[in-house]
C-alpha cells in the first residue's frame, strides 16, 4: 500500500491510499478558500454528565449539491474539488465543516453549571471510490481491504493525538439518514471525551466481568453464534447477526471471532475476510425491500486510554426503514427518554435477511 500526504489550499491534510506504488498523487489544490473555522465549543451538561458540541460554522456546509458539483469527486478541467488528482481510490481529508479541530477559536463562559472548553479533535471524510454513483456493497474485495487500511492508519495515527480520548469511524448512508453529500464516503471522529454509548457500553462489561469473570461482547457474540436463530451470516472470522434487543427495525452487528481492542490490532487474514461477508450483508439489506437501504455503520472500538481491556471491536450496522414505505421516526419515546420501542421482531429481521439471494 503507497500512503501520500498533501495539503489543501487552506492547509488540511490530505492522504491518498493507493495499492499501485507508482500512482502520481502530486496534483496541488489551486482553489482560493477562506481560512479555516476555528473549533467548536464543547458545554457541559451536567444532567446528562455529557459534552455537547457546539460549532455554529457547521450550519453553512454544503447541502447534497447536483452530481456536476460534488466535492468528493476527483477534480477535472474547470471543475476543483476536495480531491486535487484527476483519480484516486481512497483518500482520507480533515473535513472543510469539523465538529472537532485543533484550530483556535473563542470560548466565552456561558454562565449557570455548564462549563465550556474547547472542541480539540479532529474530523476526516473518508471517499471509498471516485464513482459517483456506486456504493459500499458494490466495492470489490482489494477496495474493501485498502478502505480498512485506511481506517487502521487513522486510527492509530488520530487514537495518539494529543487530547484525542476516542477515534470513531463510521458511514451513513441515504437521504432518509440524514447525508449532505451522496457521493460514497464515510467520515472519522477523534473525540476529545469517551461518548455516552461507550461509557455505559464499558460500565455494563466491566459490571459482567466482576459477576462472571468473563468478556461481555465475547459473551453476546458466542450466545447468539450457538442460538443460531439471529445469526445472518457467518464466514471463518466474522459472524453476522441480528441483536436480541435490536432497537432498529433493521439492526445487524459483525463481530470478529477473537476478541481486540480496535482495528488496529486485527490480523491480515480478519482484515481480509471482514470485505466480502460485510458486502454480502449490505446485498441483503439492500434486498430486503427492493430499494437502497439507508444506513448508519458505526465501529466501536477501544476508546484511546481507558476501558481497553472490557472493549470488543466490532461493527454495529442498522436502518430507519421498517417497509418499503415507512420509516422508523424516534418519536416521544425514543427522543424524549431514550426508550426504544421496535416494530419489528429481531428473529424476524433475521430470517428475512437470509433469505435474501445475494449472487
Amino acid at each position: 500500500m503507497k500512503r501520500t500526504i498533501t495539503r489543501l489550499a487552506d492547509g488540511r491534510e490530505l492522504l491518498y491510499f493507493d495499492r499501485n506504488d507508482g500512482a502520481d498523487r502530486g496534483a496541488i489544490d489551486r482553489r482560493d478558500l477562506p481560512p479555516r473555522p476555528g473549533a467548536s465549543e464543547l458545554r457541559y451538561d451536567p444532567l446528562t454528565e455529557e459534552w455537547i458540541a457546539v460549532a455554529g460554522h457547521r450550519q453553512s456546509r454544503t447541502f447534497l449539491p447536483p452530481a456536476g458539483e460534488c466535492p468528493l469527486c476527483p477534480s477535472g478541467p474547470g471543475r476543483l474539488t476536495e480531491i486535487p488528482s484527476p483519480s484516486y481510490e481512497v483518500v482520507v481529508f480533515e473535513n472543510r465543516f469539523p465538529s472537532f479541530s485543533t484550530q483556535p477559536g473563542e470560548y466565552p463562559q456561558v454562565g449557570g453549571l455548564s462549563e465550556v472548553r474547547p472542541g480539540v479533535g479532529r474530523c476526516e471524510v473518508v471517499c471509498f471510490t471516485p464513482d459517483h454513483d456506486s456504493s459500499f456493497s458494490a466495492l470489490p474485495p482489494d477496495r474493501v481491504e485498502l478502505v480498512m487500511e485506511a481506517w487502521i492508519d487513522r486510527t492509530a495515527e488520530l487514537s495518539a493525538m494529543p487530547g484525542v480520548e476516542q477515534v470513531f469511524c463510521f458511514e451513513n448512508r441515504g437521504a432518509e439518514i440524514g447525508i449532505t453529500l451522496a457521493h460514497p464516503h464515510g467520515q472519522i471522529y477523534a473525540y476529545p471525551y469517551v461518548t455516552p454509548r461507550t461509557r455505559l457500553s464499558l460500565g455494563a462489561a466491566e459490571r459482567h466481568r466482576e459477576r462472571t469473570g468473563g468478556n461481555l461482547f465475547a459473551d453476546v457474540l458466542a450466545a447468539e453464534r450457538e442460538a443460531g436463530v439471529r445469526v445472518v451470516a457467518s464466514n471463518e472470522h466474522w459472524t453476522a447477526f441480528v441483536p436480541a434487543a435490536a432497537r432498529w427495525p433493521v439492526e445487524v452487528h459483525l463481530y470478529p471471532h477473537r476478541r481486540v481492542p480496535d482495528l488496529v490490532a486485527l490480523e491480515e487474514a480478519e482484515r481480509v475476510a471482514f470485505g466480502p461477508l460485510y458486502t454480502e450483508v449490505l446485498r441483503r439489506l439492500d434486498g430486503l425491500f427492493g430499494v437502497p437501504m439507508p444506513y448508519v455503520a458505526a465501529w466501536h472500538q477501544a476508546p484511546a486510554r481507558v476501558g481497553r481491556e472490557l472493549s470488543y471491536a466490532h461493527l454495529e450496522l442498522f436502518s430507519v426503514r421498517r417497509a418499503p414505505d415507512k420509516l422508523k421516526y424516534l418519536a416521544g419515546s425514543e427522543a424524549a427518554m431514550g426508550a426504544f420501542v421496535n416494530d419489528v421482531l429481531p428473529e424476524e429481521t433475521a430470517r428475512r435477511l437470509r433469505s435474501i439471494v445475494t449472487e
